[in-house]
Formats: C-alpha cells, structure tokens, sequence
C-alpha cells in the first residue's frame, strides 16, 4: 500500500550527521532514542502537523517529556481505575492481576509501534490520520469515526462519573440531569484552551487529586471494621475470590474493563505531535505504564481484599458515606480533567482538518476561534447525550473499553507494524516472533471486541433492570447505585 498523495509530508527536523558525516534522519531504525540530539528550535521549524508557528499565535509544539507523561497517565488513570476493584470480584483476585500484567504489556507494546510510526510519518497527529495513511481514504473513515466516538463517549464516561461526584458531595442536591448539564458546561469552557502544554497543568493537580482521592479510599477500607454496602449488624460474608467462574457475559464485560483502563493510546499519538521533543515519548510512555500498572494493582487489591463483594463501582462510593463524600471531592478535579484531555484531543483533530494549510490554524483570527469553539462545543455536546443516554457506570464503561478501545489499542497498533513491516523479514527468528506477537495481538484484538461488547450490553441490561437503577436522563441519584 502506498502512501496516499493527499498528505505532503514536510521535513520535521535537519538531517543528523553520523560521525563519519554522512546524512541520516533521527527517525530512521538504526538510531536509538537517546543517540537523538536535542529537538530543534521551533522558532524557525515546519512542523508536517501544525506548519510553521507564529509568535502571535498558539505554540501547538510546547509539551516537555513529563508533562507528556502527567498528559498519558491522566488519559491512562482515571475512569478507568474506578471500575477496578468490581472486576476483581468477578474475575478473583489472582486472574485480574495476571490479565493486568498482560495488558499492560501488549498495551504499551501498541503505543509503542504507535511511537515508531509516528517517526516514519510525522504529518499523523490522530488515529484518522493514521488509518488514511494505510488504507487511504476508506481507512481514514474507519478509523476517524472509530476515534471520535472512543474519545467522545469516554468523555461521556467523565461527564457521568461528575454528576456522580456532585451527587454524593451534595448528598443529591438536585436533579441529576442539571448535574451532567453543569458538568458538560465545565468540561467545555476549559477544554477550549488552545495547546496541550497548557492543559498539561490542569492535568498535573487533577492526577494528584485522583491519587490523593484512591488511596485515601485504600486506607479508609483498611480501617473499617466492615465494608460500607455490607450490612449494618451481624455477620457478613465478603466473599472474597482468589478465582472465579463467572458466566461468559460477565467475564468479557469485567475484560473490557480492564482494557478500558489501559486504553489512553488513542490520546498518546496526538500527545506526542504536541512535545518539543518527541523523540523522548518512549521515556514518557514506560513511565506513565510503569506507575498505572503498579497503581492499579496496589489499589484495586487493597480496597478489593477489604470490601469483596461489598466493593463500590466507581470504587470512591466503597469506604461509607462521609470517606464517600471526601475522596469524591478530593477527585472532583481528576474527573474534570478526563473530560477535559478526551474533549480536547478529537476537538483538535476535526479543527486541524478544517484549517490545516490556511494562516487561521496558527493566527488567533476571529475564524480560529469560531472554528476552534465550534469543535469543542459539538464533541462535548455529543458526550452530554452519551452520559444522559447510557447512565450506568460500569456497563459504559465496558461498552467503551470493549467497542472502541481494544479496536483502537490493538487492532489498528498491529496494523501499523504490518503496514511498515510487510514484505521485509530478513528471515531471523527475532522478526518472525515479532510477526508472531503483532498477529496475536490483532487476533486477540477482535475476540475482545466482539465478545466484550455483547458482554457489556448484558451489564447495562443488568444494570437496569437492578433496583437502584437509574434511567436516561433522570433525576435519580446515580451515586447511591455506586
């Protein structure tokens, strides 16, 4: 497959020289990350994404290596560890942490192709770009309606899980269909901020916020004498699984789960075309999974062991009703800026398409900002009704993580190795076995995906049909199904 003529690719940095003084561009195979020199004054660069900057303008190239990594943990942590320590019951204890391990293993392995690919066609900055670069322009409707709606409905997930927050700090206060609007209005007037690196300092006090919030929970869990759901006198049995035989419907939907929370690569591409140096975003990448993996399994085993069955999902609700009301507004800010980075992101995808080669993209024109604002508006308008429509929790979780997430962190990561890849083994074992992993990889990719989406619908039918359900745009408090 070539490469389709509608993206002219411009140079993004100045040959390097090798010491013998031959030409070699830092992006080729033979040059490891830390042999790059460092990145190249901006001032003066065309970038193939957002063109040349302008000192009147926003600096879309302005993301340093941590706040890279603060940006990919936020998109990574969040969400998805509230849904954890339930998957750990339905599952058992030793079966969530081996599946954790394994995810994050081919996840970040399929950040990483995303990384390499990047480097060999810098004029990507979303999974729609990518999917034009393969597949031309049926790839490029696959994968931008694909991308869209993953980054949309995990907004919607935020947007949930707030009206969540500010039912159980108000202890219900009002209707809960006024506390998605105030949300939704939130999310949007800060996810319109321009650049990355700005939202980047939002981002470090809500991961703080999120990790302050769990392991207050953690700690609460330990103290109690008895879970906050079990009952409130007499003997209570936690039922606690060291493994599990759960139906099939709900092993899949706990699955889709735990791939939910692996799944902020889709959102790590378009970090990565917004860092100064880009060349570091594995260092971001290794630390951002390294600190998740061990985050999740710490937290989710703690409050897991504790609670049992008796666990809350999302996992804030498991420590009673004041620890309850504590830690969802010590996360408050975590939750907002999940909705904010996964507004953000397509918001700038659909807005870079719409001006991409015109001078409004880099100069703050009335046009920019009606463009810009109008982008932001029309995706957190569609999460609003994501949130309204499909008011369970875990289950949308699920359905996310299952339909979007695993297509996009599996299916389309191997994808880009074949793309490159195909037709050059050099016949060693090392290249077979990579072909090997990345068919895997694929395989599994669609097993999850179809089977953990019919699981997921199962839960939300569940969902509803369980007492303390809620409905679509209710005023039912959702924090007490929680």
């Amino acid at each position: 497959m070539s490469q389709p003529a509608d993206f002219a690719a411009p140079v993004t940095m100045a040959p390097l020289k090798s010491r013998h003084g031959d030409a070699k561009h830092p992006d080729s195979d033979d040059n490891s990350v830390r042999a790059y020199e460092a990145a190249p004054d901006l001032s003066n660069h065309e970038d193939a994404v957002f063109g040349g900057t302008n000192a009147d303008g926003p600096n879309y190239r302005n993301v340093g290596w941590m706040a890279a990594a603060v940006l990919m943990m936020k998109a990574q942590v969040g969400l998805g560890v509230l849904s954890l320590p339930a998957t750990f019951h339905t599952l058992g204890l030793i079966t969530v942490q081996i599946d954790l391990v394994l995810i994050a293993v081919l996840w970040t392995y399929g950040a990483y192709e995303i990384c390499k690919f990047k480097h060999r066609h810098p004029e990507v900055y979303s999974i729609a770009d990518v999917g034009l670069v393969v597949l031309g322009k049926p790839g490029l409707y696959i994968c931008a309606g694909v991308y869209w709606l993953w980054m949309t409905t995990v907004a919607g997930s935020a947007l949930l899980s707030i009206s969540i927050a500010f039912n159980a700090m108000s202890l219900h206060g009002t209707c809960t269909a006024v506390f998605v609007a105030v949300a939704t209005i939130i999310v949007f007037l800060l996810a319109s901020i321009q650049t990355l690196d700005k939202v980047a300092w939002i981002t470090w006090a809500g991961a703080l916020s999120l990790v302050v919030s769990l392991f207050l929970v953690t700690i609460a869990v330990g103290v109690t004498d008895r879970p906050a759901a079990a009952p409130a006198t007499g003997p209570f049995d936690k039922d606690f699984r060291i493994t599990s035989a759960p139906t099939f419907a709900a092993a899949m939907s706990a699955v889709s789960q735990l791939s939910f929370a692996y799944a902020g690569t889709p959102a790590y591409l378009s970090i990565m075309s917004e860092m100064k140096d880009s060349r570091l975003y594995t260092r971001s990448l290794l630390l951002c999974n390294g600190f998740t993996t061990v985050l999740y399994i710490v937290v989710g085993t703690v409050v897991y062991y504790y609670c049992g069955q008796y666990v809350a999902s999302p996992a804030l609700g498991s420590a009673g009703p004041l620890i309850k009301r504590i830690a969802y507004g010590l996360g408050l800010p975590a939750l907002i800026v999940s909705g904010i980075l996964y507004t953000h992101v397509p918001a700038k995808w659909i807005f870079l398409s719409a001006l991409k080669g015109t001078k409004d993209l880099n100069n703050n024109t009335p046009k920019h900002w009606i463009v810009w604002l109008s982008c932001v508006a029309g995706c957190v308008l569609f999460s609003y009704v994501i949130a309204s429509a499909i008011p369970v929790f875990s289950g949308l979780v699920g359905l996310v993580g299952a339909l979007f997430g695993t297509f996009l962190c599996t299916i389309v990561t191997s994808s880009l190795w074949f793309y490159d890849n195909w037709g050059k083994s050099d016949g060693s074992l090392s290249r077979k076995l990579i072909f090997g992993l990345n068919c895997a990889i694929f395989l599994l990719g669609w097993f999850v995906t179809v089977a953990g989406t019919y699981g997921s619908i199962e839960d939300i039918i569940i969902g509803y049909a369980a007492n303390g359900g809620t409905r679509p745009w209710a005023c039912d408090d959702n924090s007490n199904s929680t």
